[in-house]
């Protein structure tokens, strides 16, 4: 186990590997989970990124060039790992995007890490992007949304996956599928056993999005916070 930081009370303060591949919101989501009780790292150290309690994964801007970014650090290799493994993966905003298959923007179409079935496209709505404020749909059984399923969250984006295929096979537990609409229902979050995201920003939605940075982190192996 790695050596870690602990709060005021003694108590072991999880892990969290911050991926860093160059993302623009890197350093606000450090300081999220920082408050939402995380002792984070941003690192792209494959050992601490294997080992980690939890990995973020942030994103913005485009789909193309956030795979780009991934794959010239080998990131799609340490996600795949940490999740053949059971271990943990958090991602945000473009970070859940790049989970799809693929993406379509602006014509230009980029194979994602397939994690889960579906095409990332433009919102069909009057306005884009979508920025601002706005509430979600929680699935039933949420553990991301425990609490918190009255509150409004951040988004600033012009794409999502619009559509959920995927269903559970055997004894394993349907995946978790919460919904936002701009114009359309969109795919807000996801919780599909050790793989979880968000399309919004929790480090841009106040206090309702560390407490959502903190049922992650409580859901952690280990965790005791």
């Amino acid at each position: 186990m790695i050596e870690s930081r602990t709060d005021e009370n003694g108590v072991r303060r999880p892990v969290i590997a911050v991926l860093d591949y160059g993302s623009g919101n890197i350093h606000s989501a450090v300081k999220a989970m920082e408050a939402a009780g995380g002792d984070v790292h941003l690192t792209r150290d494959r050992g601490l990124i294997r080992e980690a309690d939890g990995l973020l994964v942030p994103g913005v801007g485009a789909f193309s060039a956030v795979m780009e970014q991934l794959n010239a650090v080998r990131g799609p290799e340490m996600i795949e790992r940490r999740l053949a493994g059971g271990l943990p993966v958090l991602g945000i905003c473009v970070g859940m995007q790049v989970l799809f298959e693929r993406g379509v923007e602006r014509g230009v179409e980029t194979e994602g890490l397939g994690e889960w079935p579906g095409v990332v496209e433009e919102l069909r709505a009057p306005v884009v992007p979508h920025m601002g404020w706005n509430t979600v749909e929680a699935g039933d059984g949420s553990k991301l949304f425990a609490g918190l399923e009255d509150e409004r969250f951040y988004f600033v984006h012009s794409f999502a996956a619009q559509q959920w295929d995927l269903e559970a096979d055997g004894p394993f537990r349907n995946p978790v599928v919460t919904w936002a609409k701009h114009g359309a229902p969109f795919i807000a979050a996801v919780e599909n056993g050790p793989l979880s995201a968000t399309q919004f920003h929790p480090e841009k939605s106040g206090e309702a999005g560390i407490r959502l940075l903190r049922n992650w982190i409580q859901s952690l192996p280990g965790a005791n916070l």
